[in-house]
């Protein structure tokens, strides 16, 4: 693997934005880019993505005319040069320069005068610049319709939901209870790293400053996960006893299962993927954790239980379901930008197919946790009320906690509070 394009940190970051806003790829998916330059790269990217529409307007402010579509290189490199100048606190010369130089690397040389001058403008033109921004849309940094759609559910609360998304989430471990706790914590601040305890998740551990995982001492022999407080919440929600039968329906990358496996020793649980490949990251999670041989893992569709159902029902279902992620968007801030209405429907259209093709795999008596790292309505509470209204044999079971709100068809927590993602969680029981 290279260092990216020439092992250079701008024409990389180039190439990752790319891979977001032309092929709808997630950031991180790709591998060409390593090392040195992989690092700084990610973080240019993910600061342009969480800045994106402000930094769009900008740059279309201080052009005198637009760019033709097969110059979108030289206005991405106009978008990075605006991060560096007004958030990240890159010194100016080294910003231009190096931005500008990057167009002569392209062989577009004729682009340097340019990313020069519209980059300088910005210095002297800032203070105007940011006055006129802040009576529009664009300073949010999200698109349209996802601001509509967070005005029309949380009008209370959209815009703390919006600052949220724009910040970068902090590190959180999901410590491994197979190793001794205080072990794990002595050894993590040996290494000269910060840890704090979560107050309602109490697996969940703040690391600081954020490291990669693999640099994390303890990671390669399991001691802990990366994973979200919010996330971790579904061990505590779902209550199993030993010997249950157990289905995690939607397992990758495992992060869930792999906590129910550390909590309970005796269960019966099978983890369902669609892709094969994402399988292979459960099998490899596990192995990491040391319970490679707890749980029972297969590549299918769980909403087509006539595939791979042996017949016999589970007396716990988790399904943590596909979504919109629009939870998550300060952890992985391409979301705003590859997302649209018409997928809100059509994660909504997968969720009911699932919800309708395992409710009759659960036992009587036997309860479905239904999770997404959403904040729409359509997703959430709405979804699982259309559910319950539908089904005779089916109840909400409230969900009393102290964190998050209660929606009455489920609890909801929006991005930042109390240091989490936006997570929802509903219990549904099976009456007869």
């Amino acid at each position: 693997m290279n260092g990216g394009p020439g092992g250079n940190a701008r024409l990389a970051a180039l190439e990752l934005l790319a891979d977001v806003l032309d092929r709808g790829q997630n950031l991180g998916e790709n591998q060409r880019i390593g090392g040195d330059v992989r690092a700084h790269a990610l973080h240019l990217a993910y600061g342009v993505l969480r800045g994106y529409g402000a930094l769009d307007w900008f740059a279309n402010r201080l052009l005198q005319k637009p760019l033709r579509s097969r110059d979108r290189d030289i206005h991405r490199l106009v978008l990075i040069g605006l991060f560096q100048l007004w958030r990240d606190g890159t010194p100016p010369h080294a910003a231009i320069h190096e931005c500008a130089e990057c167009a002569r690397r392209r062989k577009k040389p004729w682009a340097v005068g340019l990313i020069n001058a519209v980059l300088r403008r910005f210095q002297r033109e800032q203070a105007a610049l940011e006055r006129e921004l802040a009576g529009r849309d664009e300073r949010f940094a999200h698109p349209g319709w996802l601001l509509d759609a967070l005005r029309a559910d949380w009008p209370e609360d959209w815009s703390s939901i919006v600052a949220a998304n724009n910040r970068q989430a902090p590190l959180w471990l999901r410590l491994n209870r197979l190793f001794d706790p205080a072990d794990t914590l002595e050894r993590l601040r040996a290494d000269g790293l910060d840890v704090t305890r979560h107050d309602r998740a109490p697996d969940a551990v703040r690391v600081e400053p954020a490291r990669a995982a693999a640099q994390l001492p303890g990671f390669a022999e399991g001691r802990f996960s990366i994973q979200d407080p919010a996330a971790q919440l579904a061990a505590d929600l779902l209550p199993i006893s030993d010997g249950q039968r157990v289905l995690d329906a939607c397992a990758a990358p495992g992060g869930k299962t792999g906590h129910l496996l550390e909590r309970h020793a005796d269960l019966q649980l099978t983890a369902l993927d669609r892709s094969a490949a994402r399988l292979e990251r459960v099998a490899e999670n596990l192995d990491r954790l040391g319970l490679a041989d707890r749980a029972r893992l297969q590549a299918a569709d769980a909403a087509a239980p006539d595939t791979w159902w042996d017949g016999r029902p589970f007396d716990r279902i988790l399904l943590d379901a596909p979504c919109t992620a629009t939870g998550v968007i300060r952890r992985h801030p391409e979301i705003k930008w590859l997302r649209s209405t018409a997928q809100v429907d059509a994660a909504r259209e997968q969720q009911r197919r699932l919800l309708n093709a395992l409710w009759p795999l659960l036992a009587g008596g036997g309860m479905l946790l239904y999770a997404t790292c959403s904040v729409l309505r359509a997703e959430n509470e709405h979804q699982v009320r259309d559910f319950v209204n539908a089904r005779p044999d089916a109840t909400s079971d409230p969900i009393d906690a102290a964190w998050g709100r209660d929606t009455g068809h489920g609890r909801q927590l929006l991005p930042g509070e109390q240091e989490m993602d936006g997570f929802f969680y509903a219990r549904i029981r099976k009456t007869s």
